[in-house]
């Protein structure tokens, strides 16, 4: 099925979106709190990648492509029953460099859809994308329905990392029935125990609220290493932990996210047959 959507469609589900919350009520029941950690940075520390590859608890890792340690840790990970995302490197406000793989405002459709699916291609086992820094191009129409155009043709999902409330990555992608979610806590831009443990507790304070909550972290060792202290925890305070895609089902009575042969396989560049 083409995508037949418009930059007409993006902008009728972009003024008729709610004005904020999660994009589904979560599953009601029996279903515990539930939190999903997205560890974000992925591809450049060894050290700190394999012990997030090694934790016991579903987390879901994003991994920037072309870095030095990306392709093995995302091979280590997915061994590991992690899920994989693309860390899809996104223009900002700052000026800060992209690295490879970088989508900016001044490419055209060609070139931004290209390095998209390259990007993608470079990431075995990706099941999802989100953005990395993109503060400037999340808030610009064009390319965000340029992204979102090509995510359709394949069986991933977008998380919205929101690294500026005025973002519309999400609203878009919803409007191309892409399965999306947005962040909902970061956890640890200040690098020290106390802040990630207050930034820990308010993710799961808004698990407790709202059914669930999505959590962006990254490979610190602070971060890390409270994560190794404290998801073992987790059960004896009543909150599960799930991956993107799990929260995703639950949030949505469990359906799938897509149907059989409903999306194109992504061709992966690098990685190895099983």
């Amino acid at each position: 099925m083409k995508a037949l959507f418009s930059l007409t469609l993006a902008t009728l589900a972009l003024t008729s979106l709610a004005a904020s919350g999660a994009a589904a009520d979560p599953a009601k029941g029996d279903v515990p709190p539930t939190i999903a950690i997205i560890i974000d940075d992925m591809g450049h520390s060894l050290r700190e990648g394999e012990r997030l590859a090694n934790l016991d608890q579903p987390l879901t890792l994003a991994f920037l492509p072309y870095r030095p340690h990306t392709n093995a840790l995302a091979r280590l990970a997915h061994s590991r029953d992690k899920e994989i995302m693309l860390h899809a490197p996104m223009a900002n406000t700052r000026n800060f460099g992209l690295g490879a793989g970088g989508l900016t405002s001044d490419m055209d459709e060609l070139s931004l859809t290209t390095t998209l699916r390259r990007a993608l291609q470079s990431i075995p086992y990706v099941q999802g994308v989100n953005n990395h820094m993109g503060s400037l191009l999340t808030q610009q129409l064009k390319p965000m329905d340029w992204v979102m155009k090509e995510l359709y043709r394949y069986p991933v999902y977008f998380v919205d990392s929101r690294t500026i409330a005025s973002s519309i990555a999400g609203n878009v992608a919803e409007a191309y029935q892409i399965p999306t979610m947005t962040r909902d806590v970061f956890l640890d831009h200040e690098q020290t125990e106390e802040f990630v443990d207050h930034q820990f507790k308010e993710l799961i304070r808004r698990a407790k609220e709202n059914g669930s909550a999505v959590g962006i972290g990254h490979p610190h060792a602070v971060t890390v290493d409270y994560l190794e202290k404290h998801l073992p925890l987790l059960d004896e305070q009543g909150i599960a932990i799930a991956t993107v895609s799990g929260l995703w089902a639950i949030r949505n009575n469990n359906q799938r996210m897509f149907a059989d042969g409903e999306k194109q396989t992504i061709r992966s560049a690098f990685a190895k047959k099983d």
